[in-house]
């Protein structure tokens, strides 16, 4: 995967079947290209909890401190829209929004 010739890579890193594979990018991230932009889920599609804003933080921080805050776009699991409600995908949203601006605050 690293290998192709991209710009950023989305994956899921929120969900409990995928957040401990952070460690992966952590234990490769001498391979990993300097100009790749790392795109993670640090919200879930598959749950109706809200992430609390300082999770969200931390999940950020992970990836920044392996690519820098300048290579990560935090982004959601996969697409909201019709896996939970509307009111709930929306709070996820805020709370990925808060959550990015207290990493931005922490790095």
């Amino acid at each position: 995967m690293l290998s192709a010739n991209v710009g950023q890579v989305s994956f899921e890193a929120a969900n409990a079947r995928h957040e401990h594979e952070w460690e992966i990018w952590e234990e490769n991230k001498a391979i990993i290209p300097d100009d790749l932009v790392l795109v993670p889920g640090v919200v879930s599609h598959s749950t109706n909890l809200v992430e609390h804003p300082d999770l969200v933080a931390q999940r950020i921080a992970r990836f920044a401190k392996i690519v820098g805050p300048e290579r990560v776009i935090a982004s959601t699991d996969c697409g909201l829209g019709g896996r939970i409600h509307p009111q709930i995908a929306w709070a996820k949203l805020d709370s990925l929004g808060e959550g990015a601006r207290r990493a931005v605050a922490r790095i």
